[in-house]
């Protein structure tokens, strides 16, 4: 018998670790290849890890909600034959010069505008502005031990950093933290207060992990931006006809449900070519001017939160191809097999409320983004019709376009330009296009 070692998979480009959620597997139960052993969580995304190989559970490494880095040992499992075994790899702790040199790297970054959206860790944007403020790199804020949930930097953390950094003796002893298991010790958790029912007939409910996050996440948005909001009605007759007509062909031909998202995702794509000041990031003081034009799409998750998958280059894409990445999406969000990157790089956002009958509603902006447009449900109203005979009463098919962007960096006169080009765009849509 040989052992094998279960490593954390790389899942990304920009995710350097996860939390485990749940141990699927006990020590002694057996393992077929490909079976899922545990459950793991990023930032958005939950996903399982599975065995490569077959055999029997030996060891666990590593309990819930520990954060473990990509490619850390996380299990062993025995299997027959003359497997090899291989070795962890342990990183050599970092010799005093190279640490003079890492503290001297990062006094010469502070004079330069510091662009955190590199950093494979998450920091709100409190803890962003403290750092831009105080002139604490991205290194030096990557290697703060946070106390928060899952290791996160907090704000108390962050000025306890500042404060000692400004004594010679403290700055000196600053240095990362080694992420070997056996030398970590995780840092106690605060007892949560739970609130007590009154009359004793309340059911109280702690909110899962996905739903923390999403809470820290809209509270942080709304301290951030200066939210406005901007409405405009659009008639979307021509384009409910056309795809009435087109969508069993289309289905057939390329075996995907034409649904009215893309043709308005579409819009908005060449909306934000038209209006590039819509297509930024604000960092600190500072704004990012994204090159690409990555659509986020707000998507439902089977646990009913929601999740905003990206569709890259969505500029670049035609009605089908569009078609084929949102259906992609929708459905690996509904069936919980997004991948980290699935989320990563939006540079706006589109949130359709319609699909719960909403007639408009004022969504609130993905950081760091700077805009989000909601849909809201199309209506059948009397409307005045205007023609060269003169005006006359009827029914045509309407929906509200809600945008929010953000007032620091957004004014009114481009917030609800954008909005009226999306309008523009909808109410001009070609009845003879081929798709």
């Amino acid at each position: 018998m040989a052992k094998f070692e279960l490593k954390l998979p790389k899942m990304g480009e920009s995710v350097a670790e996860a939390t485990i959620t749940n141990w699927l597997k006990k020590v002694g139960d057996p393992i077929e290849a490909d079976e899922a052993v545990l459950e793991i969580a990023t930032d958005k995304v939950d996903s399982e890890v599975p065995s490569e190989v077959s055999g029997v559970l030996s060891e666990i490494l590593f309990n819930v909600d520990d954060v473990v880095k990509v490619g850390q040992t996380i299990a062993y499992i025995e299997v027959s034959g003359g497997v090899v075994v291989e070795a962890p790899k342990e990183e050599a702790p970092a010799s005093v010069a190279e640490i003079e040199k890492t503290v001297e790297t990062a006094q010469q970054a502070v004079a330069a505008p510091q662009d955190f959206s590199g950093s494979d860790k998450f920091f709100s944007p409190l803890v962003k502005n403290i750092a831009k403020e105080e002139g604490v790199s991205v290194a030096e804020l990557e290697s703060i031990q946070g106390s928060g949930k899952d290791g996160r930097v907090t704000k108390d953390d962050i000025l306890g950093y500042v404060a000692n950094r400004k004594e010679p003796k403290a700055a000196s002893q600053q240095a990362p933290v080694s992420a070997t298991p056996a030398a970590s010790t995780p840092a106690p958790k605060a007892a949560t207060a739970v609130p007590v029912s009154v009359n004793g007939g309340d059911e109280i409910v702690e909110m899962d992990r996905m739903r923390k996050l999403i809470s820290g996440y809209m509270v942080a948005s709304v301290q951030t931006s200066a939210h406005v909001q901007s409405f405009i009605e659009v008639d979307v007759t021509n384009i409910v006809k056309w795809r009435d007509k087109v969508k069993n062909a289309f289905e057939k031909r390329e075996g995907e449900k034409l649904t009215f998202t893309p043709i308005f995702m579409e819009a908005v794509a060449k909306a934000l070519k038209d209006f590039p000041g819509m297509n930024i990031s604000v960092d600190g003081e500072f704004i990012i001017k994204r090159k690409n034009i990555n659509l986020g799409m707000a998507a439902a998750l089977p646990n009913g939160n929601l999740i905003v998958p990206v569709i890259k280059n969505a500029d670049q894409l035609n009605l089908v191809g569009m078609a084929k990445a949102v259906n992609d999406l929708g459905n690996r969000a509904k069936a919980g097999k997004l991948k980290p990157d699935d989320t990563q790089g939006g540079t706006y956002t589109v949130t359709n409320v319609g699909t719960f009958g909403s007639v408009f509603g004022t969504p609130i902006i993905n950081q760091p983004q700077v805009g989000i447009l909601a849909l809201g449900a199309i209506r059948k109203v009397p409307a005045v019709i205007e023609t060269p005979e003169g005006d006359f009463i009827g029914i045509r098919q309407k929906m509200f376009l809600s945008h929010s962007y953000d007032h620091r960096v957004v004014d009114g006169a481009l917030g609800g330009s954008f909005v009226k080009r999306v309008a523009d765009y909808l109410e001009a849509f070609d009845v003879n296009r081929d798709y």
